[in-house]
């Protein structure tokens, strides 16, 4: 998979991922890939349903260790 932008949210909590998230993604092109890490186990239902209510395509999310990764297509 190839990350067109990360960010990093570890250690912050609802809302601010997504918040990061969302002005991260208005600074992409359509169709470019942004990689969000997280320590927050909320972040994982909030990134689903920031993808249906934004049209972004949620193309992954994984656990490692302690961080989730989610990784948004830029609609």
């Amino acid at each position: 998979m190839n990350i067109d932008k990360e960010i990093d949210t570890r250690g912050l909590n609802c809302p601010l991922p997504i918040l990061k998230a969302k002005k991260a993604l208005t600074d992409m092109q359509s169709g470019q890939l942004l990689k969000v890490v997280a320590t927050d186990a909320g972040s994982v239902r909030d990134f689903q349903a920031f993808a249906k209510q934004t049209g972004n395509d949620l193309v992954a999310q994984q656990c490692v260790g302690a961080e989730f990764i989610h990784v948004l297509r830029r609609r």
